[in-house]
């Protein structure tokens, strides 16, 4: 009976489809980065969601190139460069918004645009074996035994404080004034997610690059967030859908031979839209249609 199910055609097939791209080690090392790699962004994802800081995301995530080409250029690893220059960001965001008129989104524009653009001057004045392609759109199938060893403890020390912190950012991200009031300090917490950020961030560029590095700080929240009002459910979806996208993604691009980067975004952009329209509770085609009044005119 089981030598029956396994020898049926869809089931074989199927198999052999998950498991062929196993038997490549660097398929293995992508699958391991993507995994640790999306969960990490989907949890930091709904914070930024509820507090609104999706922008700022997008700031550093593209304000960081920079650092990773300066630290080429000095022989440091690309994490320390890419940490220094997302929390240079974010401090340059902050002096600007409260030492001028301008406003924080217009600051965040500026400062990440400048970054940015300094850093495509960098690359291309800079003699180096470095691709640009794979800073931008990322480089998960090729990454070595020390981009993993990177991804993975600075992945586990990033979730394993948000996760304990979850209670206390919780409640500032609802009830700010309440959560100043019981002892929570806002600073402290605004450090610590800003923190997490940049580290995030520079694991994330392993897998998506900077361009595509704030949907994955972005989508699996909001994905989430089109699912579900308690945040624990919240998490959990979030995190499903940022793991999800990122080996369902590489898999669509072993076997498509396409960017692996682009693949994730696209995977994990389609699972927004389906929560979009068919959400049990906010979805688009899931609210019901208010029921007209004979009595009014049409």
């Amino acid at each position: 009976m089981i030598a029956a199910v396994y020898a049926s055609p869809p089931l074989a097939a199927a198999i052999e489809w998950i498991t062929r791209p196993l038997e490549f080690e660097f398929m293995r090392r992508a699958l391991l980065v993507g995994v640790v790699i999306g969960a990490v962004c989907a949890v930091l994802s709904c914070w930024l969601t509820l507090l609104g800081w999706s922008l700022l995301g997008d700031a550093v995530s593209h304000a960081v190139l920079p650092g990773v080409v300066l630290s080429y250029v000095i022989g440091v690893p690309f994490a320390a460069g890419a940490f220094v220059f997302g929390i240079g960001a974010v401090a340059l965001i902050g002096g600007l918004n409260r030492t001028s008129r301008v406003k924080e989104d217009a600051a965040i524009g500026i400062v990440f645009t400048g970054l940015f653009a300094l850093g495509l001057v960098l690359v291309s004045v800079v003699p180096s074996q470095i691709d640009l392609f794979h800073i931008l759109f990322g480089n998960i199938l090729g990454v070595s035994d020390s981009d993993i060893a990177q991804v993975v403890v600075i992945g586990t020390v990033s979730l394993a404080v948000l996760l304990y912190l979850r209670r206390d950012i919780v409640l500032y991200a609802f009830d700010p004034t309440h959560a100043h009031a019981i002892g929570i300090s806002p600073r402290r917490l605004e450090a610590l997610l800003l923190g997490a950020l940049a580290l995030t961030v520079v694991i994330a560029l392993q897998a998506v690059g900077i361009v595509l590095v704030v949907a994955m700080l972005i989508t699996p929240g909001a994905t989430a967030y089109m699912l579900t009002d308690r945040f624990d459910r919240m998490l959990a979806y979030a995190v499903a859908a940022g793991i999800g996208s990122c080996v369902a993604g590489t898999y669509i691009s072993y076997y498509a031979d396409t960017s692996t980067g682009g693949a994730i975004v696209v995977v994990l952009t389609t699972l927004f839209i389906l929560a979009y329209l068919l959400g049990p509770t906010h979805g688009l085609l899931s609210k019901p249609r208010p029921t007209p009044n004979p009595a009014q005119p049409t």
